[in-house]
């Protein structure tokens, strides 16, 4: 594997799934795999699962890590080709990525999208240009409107813990107090969509996702429909697609609660975190026992370290 950003990079999802499960039972056994290997770790935005996840899977593989917060510790990047540099950039990505292709073999890139311009997001230019400079395997650690570790650990959460061959999955829209990007969303639903699960998405109207994330879901507007005999609920709020970036709607009787739990089947209730209490998710959800957000944020170094042996097997 020489790039990981959707699960369209991944030629057998079921296989990546169980590569992850054994390296749970046995972390240490591939540390040969990353001698003398460097993992660069690139974050223009915050991040906390994600940094320590991957930092923990690349030294269970004997890699070593490096991490730089480019937006605070390195120079302002330009990212337009035949400019003139005479503003606040310093340094062109074009330099920037092809520098750190020489430190290191494998670059994780994290960005976020500015949720003001959607041809510009959804052109995934900042990832983009990162894989196309700096030369070596590129794994996403969140991207505009991707975010695909976390969409691998989900499904390894939903594979460990399903009780039934082919459990019913809800994506269920949640409140929040700011616009939030569409990437965990788009991703779950991508990712869900190509698993073998029965797949729903709920949400108020005006929130559709784009559709080239949902191709074969149950999209609907009743959150009681979708959750009736669920056995997985994701929990996760996002802005809208159209207008690009906006909130519609407060929607506060949306939150996830114990009272509407009652019609699932009992279901398990994931978020990718962070999560906003008793905004997006209720006290009694998160600190009762169908809550599983803390072991699904767990499988979040599975997820990052098989991976990583999949981009170290192909150097």
């Amino acid at each position: 594997m020489k790039l990981f950003s959707s699960v369209n990079d991944v030629a057998d999802i079921n296989a990546l799934v169980k590569e992850a499960l054994k390296l749970k039972q046995n972390p240490y056994a591939n540390q040969d795999l990353g001698k003398n290997k460097t993992l660069a770790l690139i974050f223009l935005n915050p991040s906390l699962r994600t940094r320590m996840s991957t930092q923990k899977a690349a030294l269970n593989l004997g890699m070593n890590v490096m991490v730089l917060n480019i937006d605070k510790e390195g120079w302002a990047l330009e990212l337009r080709d035949g400019v003139i540099m005479d503003g606040s950039t310093v340094e062109h990505i074009r330099e920037a990525a092809g520098v750190m292709g020489q430190y290191a073999d494998i670059i994780g890139v994290r960005s976020f999208p500015g949720l003001r311009n959607r041809e510009e997001d959804y052109s995934e230019m900042i990832f983009n240009k990162f894989v196309a400079f700096c030369k070596v395997p590129v794994v996403s650690l969140e991207s505009a409107t991707r975010h695909p570790l976390q969409s691998l650990a989900d499904l390894i959460t939903i594979e460990e813990l399903k009780t039934t061959a082919r459990p019913k999955v809800v994506l269920t829209w949640a409140p929040h107090i700011k616009p939030l990007p569409q990437a965990v969303p788009n991703s779950f639903a991508e990712w869900m969509c190509k698993a073998d699960v029965d797949f729903t998405i709920a949400q108020p109207k005006g929130y559709e996702l784009c559709a080239d994330f949902t191709q074969g879901a149950n999209i609907t507007y009743d959150q009681d429909e979708a959750l009736t005999g669920a056995d997985f609920i994701y929990v996760k709020n996002w802005s809208a697609y159209e207008p690009y970036g906006n909130i519609l709607g407060k929607n506060e009787e949306w939150m996830l609660t114990n009272e509407k739990l009652k019609i699932t089947n009992d279901a398990k209730v994931m978020h990718c975190l962070p999560v906003r209490r008793n905004l997006e998710l209720s006290d009694e959800i998160l600190d009762g026992p169908n809550s599983v957000v803390v072991h699904e944020a767990g499988n979040r170094v599975w997820a990052a370290q098989a991976v990583l042996k999949q981009m170290l097997e192909s150097l």
